[in-house]
Order: structure tokens, then C-alpha cells, then sequence
């Protein structure tokens, strides 16, 4: 698998961006680009492509928790350009799944596993979310199998 995808797109971007004076952009993908090396130092190798897809999908989730938290202090500036740099972010995640298709397959995985109630959430989820890597986020997932398993 080639290597280092994510990162060449999203710095050919960033390029684009500078040029176009566009700011927020450009400040989403340079904090992007910084995330993506700051994992490839730790790594201490280059990414794989599933490895930046993690890597943004973990930003992606940061962005949703400060928007959030921008939205209830009523920062409505903030809020604004949260929601901005989560939309360049999400741009370069796969298709994120709708709710009823990760319910769909939460359903195989419960059938499969013959879970029965919330004990068995972590069962649930660790199967699930490794077939989902990158197409949803983990608070989604967690919504929808909880809301089965406490029915079961």
C-alpha cells in the first residue's frame, strides 16, 4: 500500500489554499499536516494510509468535542470557525456511515456474537468498530448499540 496519500493531498491543498488566501483553510490544513507528522514521529516510520485516515478521524473528533464546547460557552465566532475547519477535516475522511447503516451492522455483529443486553456492550463495539475504522465515529456507534442492546 503506497504511503503518505492523505498527506501529499492535503499539503498539495494547503498550497491551493495560501494561494486563494483562503484562512481558515489554510489554518485547518496546517494543523492537519502537523497531527499527521506529529503521528509519523511517533511512529517512527511513515503512515499507512489507514494510519493518516486514523490519525484525521482522531482530529475530526477533537474538532466535534470544541465545537461542542465552544457552542455551550456561546462563542459564537469560535463555533463558527470550528464548524469550518470540521468541514475541511471531513473532506478527507472516508463516506461517514448513516445511522441505519451502522445499525445494520451492529445487528450482524449482535446476531453473530449472541449478545444479549448491556454487558456485552464492549464485545459489541470492539468487533464493531474495527469493521467501521474511519467510516464512523465512535460516539455514533456507541448511541446506536446501546440503544439495541438495552431493548434485548
Amino acid at each position: 500500500m503506497e504511503k503518505n496519500i492523505v498527506t501529499r493531498k492535503i499539503q498539495e491543498d494547503l498550497k491551493t489554499a495560501v494561494k486563494a488566501r483562503d484562512k481558515v483553510r489554510t489554518s485547518a490544513l496546517r494543523m492537519l499536516i502537523t497531527s499527521l507528522k506529529n503521528a509519523e514521529l511517533e511512529e517512527r516510520e511513515e503512515l499507512t494510509q489507514e494510519q493518516e485516515i486514523a490519525v484525521l478521524g482522531s482530529y475530526a473528533r477533537r474538532c466535534r468535542e470544541s465545537l461542542s464546547e465552544f457552542e455551550r460557552g456561546g462563542r459564537d465566532d469560535l463555533v463558527q470557525q470550528g464548524r469550518a475547519e470540521l468541514a475541511v477535516v471531513m473532506s478527507y475522511l472516508p463516506e461517514q456511515l448513516s445511522e441505519e447503516d451502522i445499525r445494520s451492522e451492529a445487528l450482524k455483529i449482535i446476531k453473530d456474537t449472541g449478545a444479549a443486553g448491556p454487558g456485552d456492550m464492549g464485545k459489541v463495539m470492539g468487533l464493531l468498530m474495527a469493521r467501521l475504522k474511519g467510516k464512523a465515529d465512535g460516539a455514533s456507534v456507541r448511541k446506536v448499540v446501546s440503544g439495541i442492546l438495552e431493548r434485548s
